[in-house]
């Protein structure tokens, strides 16, 4: 596996970096917003059939994130091995690790099938004794996850074309399943009166269409990547590579799905608004940070690029250009939801309790923005470097060792405006854990590589 080949270097190690930041992180971030306003006009059809339809739906999304924790992950780990592999001009690991990695991809999908169709009531029933949310909730997860291989396709080759810094194509791949899935949910919601199935039906077409174009670009336009599963055998080296970043990405993301299905029980204690009330902000903050995981995204193989090719220098510059920019996107989130509560409220055609709720949930919730964007890229970079367990390590704490505990107590005095507080308590245990854990790698990983030099 350490076949050396020689091929012309790779524009992540040579273009000047602001150009090569902008160049890749554009087109997904594009991409992303469109996925995040996707998001945002499902809730809002959804909204229109019911609030009970809304809540059926925030949830599920829970489970639903799980799926997008795994493919996600997965897709991180692939990503950081590709990369690496291409700043080492290793074609022969280059192409290994796309192989190995859509075996993963594939089998993460077969348990999720058999979850979907198995384990989707009890999960809603655990969160709601309201029938028509239940029938609802169940209807949309087993469609949604029972379904789910070509949401795992669809970011499978996403990331591949991502790896070898095409990300307009890869732009193009992700567009296309969000605009289908706009497109289609007014059509299979209210033309078809197919209701909550036809948001969910509308997704896995959506998905369907993302996984088919991504196939298409990778074959047609991705010559760096030699896939094939002829003679295909799992490869324990391999696979432990990818998982090795992969798996504390999936245990990141899924940390979201526990922290959001434990707000959405201890909110239900209040009041059924108020649970739909947190699945509209998470439809909200998704176009705000959507922007940013797609920078996030973009550094990721330039980082690993350079760490490969043994550019501390790029290694530095890319972070610190994104955090800024980063920083930038988060603080016009945190003014929109500051100045338009009301406004963005009523697009789900909020009624006066949920927006007596949702205004100072809005409001107190985005303050945490304001550091939210430099750790995102921050723990982006421990990825990159194969260090992606302190990123679990700040996920962990700031969600489930601080949120959701802080968040409980906090309903104990009885006001559900207290509970939106545990958002920046929490945040300011990411902000440290992000730093401490930053300063040891700089001192371990980057700084060695400068002395070298």
């Amino acid at each position: 596996m350490s076949e050396q080949t020689s091929r012309p270097e790779n524009k992540m190690g040579v273009l000047p970096i602001p150009k090569l930041l902008f160049s890749m992180a554009i087109p997904i971030m594009l991409s992303m917003m469109v996925q995040a306003l996707y998001n945002v006009v499902d809730s809002i059809f959804v909204a229109k059939l019911s609030e009970d339809a809304l809540t059926a739906v925030s949830l599920g999304f829970p489970m639903q994130n799980l799926v997008i924790a795994f493919s996600t992950g997965l897709g991180v780990g692939i990503n950081a091995l590709l990369s690496r592999s291409l700043g080492e001009h290793n074609q022969k690991m280059v192409d290994e690790s796309a192989r190995q990695g859509f075996f993963l991809e594939m089998c993460a999908a077969a348990v999720f099938m058999v979850l979907g169709f198995t384990v989707s009531g009890a999960f809603i029933r655990s969160q709601s004794d309201s029938a028509a949310i239940v029938a609802d909730g169940i209807t949309y997860l087993k469609i949604c996850i029972g379904i789910c291989p070509f949401c795992f396709a669809a970011i499978y080759f996403e990331r591949l074309l991502q790896a070898t810094g095409k990300t307009k194509l890869s732009m193009i791949s992700q567009m296309t399943g969000a605009i289908v899935n706009i497109v289609f949910d007014p059509i299979c919601i209210f033309l078809l009166d197919w209701g909550v199935a036809g948001a969910a039906a509308a997704t896995v077409f959506g998905q369907f269409c993302s996984a088919m174009v991504g196939l298409f670009l990778h074959l047609k336009y991705n010559k760096e990547i030699h896939l094939s599963l002829r003679g295909f055998r799992p490869h324990g080296h391999v696979i432990g590579s990818i998982l090795g970043v992969g798996v504390p990405s999936i245990i990141m993301a899924s940390i979201g799905s526990v922290m959001t299905y434990s707000m959405n029980r201890i909110l239900n204690g209040f009041t059924s608004t108020a649970v739909a009330v947190f699945g509209v902000y998470f439809k909200l903050q998704s176009f705000i940070f959507m922007p940013v995981f797609g920078l996030n995204n973009a550094i990721v193989p330039i980082i690993a690029y350079n760490y490969g090719a043994r550019r501390p220098d790029r290694m530095k510059n890319t972070i610190k250009l994104a955090c800024a920019v980063a920083m930038a996107i988060m603080f016009a989130g945190f003014l929109t939801l500051q100045l338009f509560p009301h406004v963005l409220l009523g697009m789900f055609d909020a009624s006066a309790d949920m927006l007596a709720i949702g205004i100072p949930a809005l409001r107190t919730i985005s303050i945490a923005f304001l550091a939210a964007g430099v750790c995102i890229i921050i723990g982006s970079s421990f990825q990159a470097l194969g260090k992606g367990v302190y990123s679990m390590v700040v996920s962990i704490a700031r969600q489930l060792v601080v949120l959701v505990p802080v968040a409980w107590l906090l309903s104990k005095t009885g006001s559900l405006r207290a509970v939106w507080w545990s958002y920046p308590i929490a945040e300011i245990m990411g902000v440290a854990c992000t730093a401490i854990f930053f300063l040891h790698l700089n001192k371990t990983v980057i700084k060695p590589l400068e002395q070298r030099k």
